[in-house]
């Protein structure tokens, strides 16, 4: 029976690092697989006629070296830090090879080690992984293209997060993105430096803009913690919550209308989601805001109101949000297809725009329109009966109590037509 391929999580104090079942199976191993830095940090134990492969920058090669040593009944050992489970190879080994075929001894993750030495109970932390492909500094508006956008939504989120960074992205970077996005008064950063070495070194908790500064030596671990708690609802925020451009009554979609159409999106918490015609932002931002796993990609022809949307985005603290200054359908072919659309506005183009979004929309996605003429409910309609999708139209009209001396009246909104479409299953098969 050929042995299964042996995983060893290590740490970099080297061979003290490991129980003796690890130490024995390295030194019994015909076939190392390990990153540079820590095959010379094993390299007494390795046996003299053991064949070492460094996987730097050859991870996708790495299931077929064990395959292959396998198959000549020869015994490997994958050198891996910390618990290869935990933003490890571990994982990436067992869905390529199949549980059978490894077998796994995990040692203390590195981030457990940076909380033992801040004294940090660390039960309720999130572990994040900044090892990524280096694309640069954060911008504002990025997407899940940027290798810090994983990090950046698990920050938002939660109040204690370990992160494993990379010589690329450092603490000094992630702290210029949470100073990029206007978060910075609300964290605080700890960094461990070249932790089980003898240069370890541990700086406590700093503000943001001191780490941004700095620079740290590799390798090391961050720890983030939240300072302040945002304590907006999780959905239907007031109007007023939102800045907005007022030339009437307020360029926004009101909270009731807003609310059931974020509804009829049908949304989940990965959707990729479009808003077209975002105005000041609400519904596009309240969806991101639900949607902590997914993206927003809006577009706002008016300048005056795009910035009025990023103001929104900075003060609601949302950051899988990406804003594009023009007129759609000008730029729709760059973002990802959809789970839901919202239109709010069309600038002329409404029906062009429908027959993009229904052609780009995903199985089972949904399109929801808000409409305050009848002409354009109208277009739309005789748009979507064209295209044969399943539709329903619901008008909506909400009444507000107003004071009135000592007493209190209602006042009407404008009603608003809710028009919801789906796109099938079957009908995006045969399209």
């Amino acid at each position: 029976m050929v042995e299964p391929c042996l995983v060893v999580g290590v740490l970099d104090n080297g061979a003290e690092s490991l129980a003796p079942e690890a130490l024995e199976g390295v030194r019994a191993a015909d076939l190392v697989i390990g990153g540079r830095r820590t095959l010379e940090l094993f390299h007494a134990v390795i046996r003299a006629d053991a064949e070492c492969k460094d996987l730097t920058g050859c991870l996708s090669q790495v299931p077929q070296w064990v395959v292959e040593a396998r198959q000549g009944h020869r015994r490997v050992v994958v050198l891996a830090s910390g618990d290869p489970l935990c933003h490890g190879i571990g994982g990436y080994l067992v869905e390529k090879l199949g549980r059978l075929a490894v077998r796994l001894l995990p040692n203390l993750s590195l981030i457990q080690v940076a909380c033992a030495r801040f004294k940090q109970p660390w039960q309720a932390l999130r572990v994040a992984s900044a090892h990524s492909r280096d694309v640069g500094e954060w911008h504002v508006g990025a997407g899940p293209e940027h290798g810090l956008h994983g990090v950046l939504q698990v920050l938002v989120r939660e109040k204690l997060v370990g992160i494993f960074t990379s010589p690329e992205n450092t603490p000094g970077r992630i702290a210029r993105m949470l100073l990029a996005e206007g978060l910075a008064g609300d964290f605080e950063m700890a960094v461990a430096e070249c932790l089980l070495q003898d240069r370890e070194c541990i700086h406590d908790w700093m503000d943001v803009a001191a780490v941004s500064q700095r620079a740290f030596a590799e390798p090391n671990v961050v720890l983030v913690r939240r300072c302040t708690v945002p304590k907006d609802a999780l959905f239907g925020l007031e109007d007023a919550r939102f800045d907005q451009r007022k030339p009437d009554k307020g360029l926004i979609t009101k909270r009731e209308v807003r609310a059931v159409s974020l509804a009829r999106m049908a949304l989940q918490r990965d959707s990729v989601i479009w808003d077209i015609g975002a105005g000041s932002g609400s519904v596009g931002l309240e969806a991101a805001r639900l949607c902590d796993q997914g993206q927003v990609y809006a577009i706002e022809k008016n300048e005056d109101d795009g910035a009025i949307i990023l103001r929104n985005r900075a003060s609601l603290q949302v950051t899988n949000y990406t804003l594009v200054q023009g007129k759609a359908p000008a730029g729709l072919a760059e973002w990802p297809d959809p789970d839901a659309i919202f239109i709010g506005g069309s600038g002329g183009e409404l029906r062009e725009l429908i027959q993009i979004c229904l052609a780009r929309l995903r199985p089972g996605g949904h399109l929801v329109m808000n409409f305050a003429t009848l002409e354009n409910l109208g277009t739309a309609l005789a748009c979507l009966a064209a295209s044969a999708t399943v539709w329903d139209v619901t008008q909506l009209q909400a009444a507000r109590s107003r004071p009135i001396l000592e007493m209190h009246r209602l006042q009407a909104e404008n009603p608003v037509w809710i028009l919801c479409a789906e796109k099938s299953v079957s009908v995006a098969g045969g399209a």
